[in-house]
């Protein structure tokens, strides 16, 4: 009678298939990184994705003309008020088909208190996975990692409760 493990590729096979197992076990908990993008203000103030570690972080993509950002932002406005203090910070992405005039006009109108970016040439959104809907948001933990993304008009309840189980 022949032994199974008489011929290498017998052997090898379980190994290499054990091994891809962990592989695709470990990639699959690994949560992506944000990618490390420089913000600047629509109040000329200037900050990287990178500074914000230690905090969790809604980067939010909106535009003045999306019905579904207009709807949500009262209640961005009122989630960052209440965790700005427990290291939360929102930064408002506006995408490139607004002017920069339409921006600074809704921002001052609704009194943002969160950082407002014009990305004027795409490039944020084009880091964040080319993103073109909107309202589309990331969550980012406090190591950088993204740990949630939602397009369409955000779930508050959850976000809550994610903020409040990393404060």
């Amino acid at each position: 009678m022949k032994s199974f493990f008489n011929s290498p590729i017998k052997i090898l096979l379980p190994i290499v298939i054990i091994g891809l197992v962990i592989s695709l076990a470990l990639n699959l908990k690994q949560k992506p990184q944000a990618p490390n993008v420089m913000f600047n203000t629509i109040d000329a103030k200037q900050f990287s994705m990178q500074s914000l570690q230690g905090k969790m972080v809604l980067v939010n993509f909106w535009a003045t003309d999306c019905p579904g950002c207009i709807e949500e932002m009262p209640a961005l406005i009122e989630t960052y008020k209440t965790y700005r203090d427990k290291n939360f910070e929102l930064v408002a992405v506006a995408m490139p088909h607004d002017t920069l005039s339409q921006v600074i006009n809704y921002s001052k109108l609704n009194a943002l208190p969160f950082p407002v970016i014009h990305d004027a040439s795409g490039t944020i959104a084009e880091q964040f996975n080319d993103v073109r809907l909107t309202p589309t948001a990331f969550i980012i933990d406090k190591k950088g990692h993204i740990i949630g993304k939602s397009i369409g008009t955000l779930n508050f309840a959850a976000l809550h409760q994610i903020l409040d189980a990393n404060q």
